[in-house]
Parts: C-alpha cells; sequence; structure tokens
C-alpha cells in the first residue's frame, strides 16, 4: 500500500482526535486525505494535516474506531512517510500545520519515539517551522514528554472521563491518575519552568456520553484542571457508536449536549466561572436549548447591574457581555459614563441579552425575568 493510500485511512481513523470545536469534519478529501480545519483563538480556520502514525493499538478503548479487539486492517506510516506527504502538502499550500497522533503499536515508549522522530526530521532535517500539535501517548515518560514539548507548538494528552471510575467504563489499559492526570501534571510542570516549551500551550479531550458521568461531573473535573494547571483549552467528543466496537450498540451522543458543554466550558477557563454557578437539572445535566449562562445569570442576586461602576468580575457575567466589550467598556468609562445602550451595542455587547440584566446610570434598560 502507497504512502497516499495508508494517509487516507490513517487520516480518517484520526478523525475523533478533534482539532475544532466548531464543525468536526468526519473524513477527508480521497484526493487530498488528512487535510481537516482548526479553529483559531481569533476565530480564523486553519487547514492542518491529521494523521494517526499507526491504527495498530494495544488499548481496549470500547467506544475507539481503533480497539485492540475490532477486526480490520491494520497499517503504519513511518516517521519519513509522514514528513514527505506532510512537507509534499505544506509546500504546495494545502496546510498550515501538523497534527500528529498514534495508536500504541507495540510499547507507549517505542510508539512516543517515532512521533518524536517525526517532528524530528521535520524541524532540523528540513527545516519545516511552522506550527506541530503533537498528542501524549497516556502514560509517556517524562522525558518523552518533554523531548515532544521542545518541537511542538502544542502537545495534548486525553483526559477521556470525567474520574477512575468514569474511565474504567471504557478502558481497563490506562490507569486514569497515573497515566493521565499525572502526565497532564508533567506537562504543565514542565512548561513552567520554560515558557518556550510548547509556546501555544496544552489541550484535552473528552468522550462525551460513552459512559454514566453527567455534565456535572465533567465541569467539576475541567474546574479542578484549570485551577491546577494552564491548560489552554478542552475538546469535547460526543460519543458515536462504531460498528465492530463493544459499544457499537450504545446511543448516540446528542450534539447539543456537546455544545453546551462548551459554553460552560469556556465560562470556566475563560470567564473563570465556578461550576456551583452553573443551573443542571435534576440529572446532573445542562439544558439542551437554553444558553447556560442566561440560566446562572438568572440564579444569581448581583443583576441588575450598574454598568458604570460594576467590577469585571461582575461584568463579565452579564449575558452578552464578553471580555473583549467588559474590558472596552471598563477603559472607556474613565472617561465618559455610559448613558445609552446603543453606546454598548457599538463596543460588541449583544444588548438584545444583555438589556434585562444591565443599569445605565440608575436606568433600568428592561424587566429581568426571574424564575
Amino acid at each position: 500500500m502507497d504512502s497516499l493510500k495508508k494517509t487516507q485511512v490513517l487520516s480518517d481513523s484520526a478523525q475523533f482526535d478533534l482539532c475544532d470545536y466548531v464543525n468536526h469534519q468526519k473524513s477527508s478529501q480521497h484526493n487530498l486525505p488528512g487535510i481537516y480545519p482548526a479553529t483559531g483563538s481569533n476565530g480564523c480556520t486553519i487547514p492542518l494535516f491529521k494523521t494517526l502514525m499507526t491504527n495498530k493499538c494495544k488499548n481496549d478503548c470500547k467506544y475507539c474506531i481503533n480497539q485492540c479487539q475490532r477486526d480490520f486492517t491494520r497499517i503504519e506510516l513511518s516517521p519519513d512517510e509522514i514528513a514527505k506527504v506532510f512537507l509534499k502538502y505544506y509546500t504546495e499550500g494545502y496546510v498550515n500545520g501538523l497534527f500528529l497522533s498514534s495508536g500504541v503499536s507495540d510499547t507507549i515508549d517505542n510508539t512516543m519515539d517515532r512521533l518524536i522522530e517525526t517532528c524530528s526530521i521535520l524541524r532540523k532535517r528540513y527545516g519545516y517551522q511552522d506550527y506541530i500539535h503533537l498528542k501524549i501517548i497516556p502514560g509517556a515518560s517524562k522525558d518523552d514528554i518533554k523531548r515532544s514539548m521542545k518541537l511542538a507548538d502544542r502537545v495534548s494528552i486525553n483526559i477521556e472521563a470525567a474520574s477512575a471510575d468514569g474511565l474504567s467504563q471504557m478502558s481497563s489499559t490506562k490507569d486514569y491518575n497515573k497515566d493521565i492526570l499525572k502526565r497532564l501534571s508533567w506537562i504543565d510542570s514542565i512548561r513552567k519552568r520554560d515558557r518556550r516549551l510548547c509556546p501555544s500551550g496544552p489541550t484535552t479531550q473528552m468522550i462525551v456520553g460513552a459512559n454514566d458521568e453527567t455534565d456535572s461531573e465533567i465541569l467539576k473535573r475541567m474546574e479542578k484542571i484549570y485551577k491546577k494547571t494552564n491548560l489552554k483549552r478542552s475538546y469535547f467528543s460526543g460519543f458515536q457508536p462504531l460498528e465492530g466496537t463493544e459499544f457499537e450498540n450504545k446511543t448516540e451522543c446528542d450534539l447539543k449536549r456537546t455544545g453546551q458543554l462548551y459554553h460552560a466550558d469556556s465560562l470556566l477557563n475563560d470567564y473563570h466561572f465556578k461550576t456551583k454557578e452553573l443551573i443542571f437539572d435534576g440529572n446532573g445535566n445542562l439544558s439542551l436549548n437554553e444558553d447556560p449562562k442566561i440560566l446562572a445569570a438568572k440564579n444569581m442576586n448581583i443583576f441588575p447591574l450598574e454598568v458604570n461602576n460594576a467590577n469585571y468580575h461582575d461584568l463579565i457575567r452579564v449575558p452578552g457581555i464578553g471580555i473583549k466589550s467588559a474590558r472596552k467598556i471598563m477603559d472607556i468609562r474613565k472617561n465618559k459614563p455610559f448613558e445609552e445602550i446603543e453606546d454598548l451595542k457599538k463596543l460588541g455587547v449583544v444588548t438584545s441579552r444583555a438589556e434585562p440584566y444591565i443599569k445605565l446610570k440608575g436606568n433600568y434598560q428592561s424587566a429581568l425575568d426571574r424564575y
């Protein structure tokens, strides 16, 4: 099998390692396999070459297309093959970066060595200096993690579940605390000692709906991680039953659920909400239809809020006011107080959402409908 055909198989197998939270593209073009969009922090879409090094894997993750018990063709790309295919795409302008992951074909150490070798070939042999996102294998050595961080702009390790019990429902070959949380802590401590390493910061990914964990449990775990580390972003992969896996008969996760988790996760990570401020139903899950920020706001006793003297912490809790617009408000009102709702709209405030929660110079903008 030639490199292009291998790339098609392995890039499609890599579709479940997320690099984009806006629209999860599930397969790549047959004539240009491996090209997937990623959304940057500025909202721009960046095409990445995303592939597995191999779909051979010793792990028994019951939801995974590459689980060891599944009967299908197993193939592998060498570090040289990946580097050549990627550089062809890069030099022809099809992609702006590499997203590289792998199954565990033999040992974790050997797998990490091949991943690191691929990055080293690109950086040192070919002088490639643009973006690389490298997946860390759970259980990787501290030395291999550091070597990866010297070569990659971003590294990530999939947390997969919110707890050890949650992971045990999906896999018996990984130790949640030792293989994943400990490695996540190592990534953070290595980066804190040398900020030149992994400049884009680490990320993680969780599988949603493959076990019995609730949204509350998921978000409480993420809250703990954000407190302890400088994790940049979390991805939420909605479970899909795949033929030939042990979970092929389980119910697919509603994509509305992962969408709401992204909203709530942003409130924790970017807006510094607490999980106790969020509203969950009797089963511990978020509403599938209502904005988590609006539901949280309706349960707070700080509204309506006077825009002209509110502190930053409270301003960013107003529905319709984002981080950028809150900072603009704080800056502008030093010289001139806001009097008209239209002045806020010009700053990017979604006034249709914000009006019930704010006052301008003591004047209510609209009635707050509490429940």
